[in-house]
């Protein structure tokens, strides 16, 4: 089962990484930046399509997400 704190985990690593701020990363997103938060902090999965949002307005490959996702699930 996918869990929502290490999809968020990886997604704020992700973020810090490219030393993007929540508000540039929910505004290049269009998603609130609560909504950003709570995904970061694993409160909320979420969807394909905010997934996807996500990664393009950090510059990064869904796919590249999902495989960082994936490694850090079976290191848990």
């Amino acid at each position: 089962m996918l869990d929502a704190k290490v999809v968020g985990k990886v997604l704020q690593k992700a973020r810090e990484e490219r030393h993007l701020s929540q508000e540039v990363v929910s505004g290049l997103a269009g998603i609130g930046r609560t909504h950003l938060s709570a995904t970061m902090r694993g409160v909320r999965k979420p969807t394909l399509e905010t997934f996807f949002c996500i990664a393009d307005a950090m510059g990064v490959s869904p796919s590249a997400l999902m495989k960082r996702i994936e490694n850090a699930m079976r290191e848990r």
